[in-house]
């Protein structure tokens, strides 16, 4: 009794060493990306569209987007599409950041849009679209091919050519016929054919269960 509960404490600490090995790669592999470089979230020069940075990069969820800009100059605001297209201020779909340093951690799939919270520096670029990507289902199973059975071959068209005649100068081969004398022989009888097949049939049966006996 006491071996058996030693083995279920010992069982129990190797899942639980499991789960925090997971929890600890999954948090290793989220990443921060900081918008602008050394420049931070400001208006952008044209050394820097924020757009561009976003599409050349992979932002999955769990990862964070850092915004750097001097507190109480500048702001950042999550809003809707319409808003960020008409640097609409007014209606953010989340706080107003001003502390200077917002991180912002992606915790679903699609679009997200950011604008500055002064609307004559949203109108002058600083905005960005960061798309997430979604996860891809492990479990996707591959098109089931079983209705390949059911695939009939079109048939010939009608009107196709029949093919050309031999050219001049070759003899065309035909099967030499059987002498008259002889009687082809009789074609399988149908009986002796299943009876046949039900003969094989019970030998592979038999082999395969000496198989599995030895």
């Amino acid at each position: 009794m006491a071996n058996q509960i030693h083995k279920n404490n010992i069982n129990a600490v190797f899942v639980l060493g499991i789960v925090c090995v997971t929890l600890l790669i999954q948090k290793s592999g989220a990443t921060d990306f900081a918008i602008g470089g050394s420049k931070g979230w400001c208006i952008p020069d044209s050394s820097v569209h924020y757009n561009q940075w976003a599409e050349r990069n992979r932002f999955q969820i769990g990862d964070s987007i850092v915004f750097h800009y001097p507190p109480g100059q500048d702001s950042v605001l999550l809003v809707t599409q319409d808003d960020y297209t008409n640097c609409n201020t007014d209606s953010p779909t989340a706080k107003k950041y001003t502390d200077g340093h917002t991180v912002f951690k992606f915790n679903q799939s699609g679009p997200f849009y950011f604008i500055s919270g002064n609307k004559d520096k949203c109108q002058k670029n600083e905005k960005v679209v960061v798309i997430v990507l979604a996860e891809r289902s492990r479990n996707a199973k591959p098109p089931s091919s079983s209705n390949s059975k059911d695939m009939i071959p079109s048939p010939a068209p009608s009107d196709e050519a029949s093919p050309p005649p031999p050219p001049s100068g070759t003899t065309e081969i035909n099967p030499t016929p059987a002498p008259e004398g002889e009687t082809p022989p009789p074609p399988p009888n149908a009986a002796s054919s299943v009876f046949m097949s039900f003969i094989g049939s019970v030998g592979a049966f038999a082999a395969s269960s000496t198989l599995l006996l030895l």
